[in-house]
């Protein structure tokens, strides 16, 4: 097994606990279960969120949804580019896989489809 790192994106609908949670779950679960993933692969998550994203953090989130207590999570703000996409969630997630780097697939979901238009089929 390689180690590969899987890029991913969401919008949040609101500045809540329920929908960066939400979100949060939603895009993970999704990465996870397009690239066959199992949670005993992770190797760790990194979250970051912007600015206008303050009720939760993803990684705390994530805990109470998913079975990962022994993955280490962190957290950080994005940098703050002006007119950039709003209420953004993005995640890198670094797992052990038999996938070659082609044969990943990134996941954008909601608004955060704008951000990586070459990746929709």
């Amino acid at each position: 097994m390689d180690i590969v790192s899987i890029r991913g994106a969401i919008t949040a609908d609101n500045n809540t606990i329920k929908d960066i949670t939400d979100a949060t779950v939603e895009l993970c679960k999704e990465i996870l279960d397009k690239n066959n993933i199992k949670t005993d692969d992770i190797v760790n998550i990194i979250f970051s969120m912007t600015k206008d994203l303050n009720a939760v953090y993803p990684a705390k989130a994530l805990r109470e949804k998913f079975d990962v207590k022994d993955i280490p999570l962190f957290c950080t703000q994005e940098a703050d580019i002006q007119d950039s996409l709003s209420m953004c969630i993005r995640v890198l997630i670094t797992v052990k896989s038999s996938l070659n780097k082609s044969e990943v697939k990134h996941i954008y979901l909601k608004e955060a489809k704008k951000l990586r238009p070459d990746l929709l089929k």
